[in-house]
């Protein structure tokens, strides 16, 4: 077992693996570091023969809150690129994700990299990226309108506000609903559940599924229109805005 301390700790149980995003303190945002060791440990998900199914969660009241926008207001994106490539590659064994709390922005993008999701009732979603002159450019506004219908993905992405877990778990979104403090025992089982099966059989499932995800083209296409508004003075003035509790000033304009 890792060190507490640690952002991302990781437990093997017999041929599952399970993943918690480790900075409760900070909402379990995205920094450098923990978008490092993400990355890491679903490298050793993919490439260990053992293991066959993940389960993505975080550790404190919620899942994820997103990029670190403290960090990003100060540095930019590239701290994060790292996990920037895992959601574009993705895995090719199964992930559960069991989430509590709140998943939101990169967060609700990485609940979105995997295929089964167990959550908390009254759990909150959202991509509130435009709110703060970001575009979410880790695979959500490619991956939810093929989840649920492009109304329902357009009105989460272009308002920015935030969803609950029934709403989504009435759209289709959401594998199991449960009670709070649930989420991981939950996902644990539905992980064993599949990992009852034989290893080539899943894996084998799972490429033939994946077939749906966003191809490397659409990233790219995705890549040309994001990155210049990612990258602008407008979106590190939302960033500080958030972290310094104001109005952006292109609000005041």
């Amino acid at each position: 077992m890792a060190s507490k301390s640690e952002p991302v700790v990781v437990e093997r149980r017999d041929n599952l693996f399970i993943v918690t995003m480790n900075r409760p303190e900070a909402r379990n945002a995205l920094n450098g570091e923990m978008s490092t060791a993400l990355a890491a440990a679903f490298g050793e998900l993919e490439h260990d023969s053992e293991l066959l199914v993940g389960v993505l969660t975080g550790a404190g009241p919620g899942f994820c809150a997103g990029l670190d926008l403290k960090e990003f207001a100060s540095n930019g994106a590239e701290a994060t690129r790292a996990v920037r490539t895992l959601l574009q590659d993705g895995c090719s064994k199964p992930m559960v994700a069991a989430i509590e709390g709140f998943a939101f922005a990169g967060g609700f993008e990485l609940a979105l990299m995997c295929d089964l999701l167990v959550v908390a009732r009254g759990t909150r979603f959202g991509l509130p990226e435009v709110t703060r002159s970001l575009v979410a450019n880790g695979g959500g506004l490619l991956r939810l309108p093929r989840r649920i219908p492009y109304q329902a993905a357009a009105e989460m992405s272009l308002t920015g506000d935030p969803m609950t877990a029934e709403w989504l778990y009435g759209l289709g979104l959401v594998n199991r609903l449960v009670e709070p403090g649930d989420a991981l025992p939950r996902a644990v089982e539905l992980a064993r559940r599949i990992a009852r099966n034989r290893p080539h059989a899943v894996i084998g499932t799972k490429k033939i599924l994946a077939r749906h995800a966003p191809s490397g083209d659409e990233w790219e296409q995705q890549d040309a229109v994001a990155d210049p508004v990612f990258f602008s003075e407008e979106a590190r003035e939302g960033a500080l805005a958030f972290v310094e509790k104001r109005l952006p000033a292109w609000e005041r304009q």
